[in-house]
């Protein structure tokens, strides 16, 4: 088989159709590129080149085979640049996992910077929550990940991207929503109230639990779920009040008013980044060090 480096001496020599010109081109001496060509004449079984003491000139085969040579030549360079690329993290593709709560707010601003850096890098997105986000981390089938705060071992890293507050969400016709201003947390005692779920939500379950423990405050839980559309859509459908973290507002429902909450932490709500030490995706690398 033809190497690239014979390549390039046919084409050279096609070029200026003068072998000591082209030598000088390559920074090479004439005897070497003749025996370039001879192989790769040799190689391919026919005549590429007229060549008498006077002149060179380009057999008919030889015109045929400098197009593809050409073009050979151009998908190497491409080939190099692009493995060049991946190796720096400027190409290739990043798996990153995100909460439902997350896509409200950082999520974006991750996106956008991904796109706005690394234009070549192909974000895969995996709607995952916490628990699942950890697992295929540790599994390897996910680069980068948006959690809530957890127990992530020592195999993983955290770097925290988020602070917010909590908002009450409330039927548009609650007596609550009608009235302005900050709601207080000892308004929410004896309400029907939609619980995050203990097992697929926990962070907010325990985070929700001690802010109520801590101001004696008892709602009354009318269901226990996961995701934070789901539950604003049964706000929005009159089955009661919850807590979600503030970027949730940024939803249209016209049947849910937002309130801000008043609470001893004005921002108690936390989103970190999660990864996976000796991940060796330059892509990850590359997006962290914009984040």
């Amino acid at each position: 088989m033809f190497t690239l480096a014979q390549l390039t001496s046919f084409v050279t020599v096609a070029e200026e159709l003068h072998f000591t010109r082209a030598a000088e081109r390559l920074n090479m001496t004439q005897p070497p590129l003749s025996r370039q060509i001879q192989l790769l004449e040799n190689e391919l079984g026919v005549q590429l080149l007229d060549r008498t003491n006077r002149s060179v000139r380009l057999t008919p085969a030889g015109r045929a085979f400098l197009v593809e040579a050409r073009r050979i030549l151009r998908q190497s360079e491409h080939a190099t640049l692009a493995v060049r690329r991946v190796s720096t993290g400027e190409a290739g593709a990043l798996s990153v996992g995100f909460t439902a709560a997350s896509a409200y707010s950082a999520l974006g601003d991750l996106l956008q910077t991904a796109r706005a850096a690394l234009p070549g890098v192909e974000i895969l997105l995996q709607e995952l929550v916490t628990r699942d986000q950890l697992k295929a981390l540790g599994q390897g089938s996910l680069d980068l990940g948006l959690i809530r705060p957890s127990a992530t071992g020592p195999d993983l890293t955290c770097r925290p991207i988020v602070r917010e507050g909590l908002l009450a969400a409330l039927p548009a016709r609650h007596p609550l929503a009608e009235v302005g201003g900050p709601v207080r947390i000892g308004d929410l005692d004896g309400q029907d109230f939609l619980m995050y779920s203990p097992i697929e939500a926990r962070y907010f379950y325990e985070l929700l639990i001690s802010v109520f423990r801590a101001a004696q405050v008892r709602p009354v839980y009318t269901q226990y779920l996961t995701q934070v559309h789901t539950i604003l859509n049964l706000v929005n459908g009159g089955w009661g009040i919850a807590l979600v973290p503030e970027a949730a507002a940024q939803t249209r429902y016209g049947g849910i008013v937002f309130r801000q909450v008043t609470l001893p932490d004005p921002r108690p709500v936390e989103l970190d980044l999660v990864w996976r030490r000796g991940n060796d995706n330059p892509a990850l690398e590359a997006l962290l060090r914009r984040l």
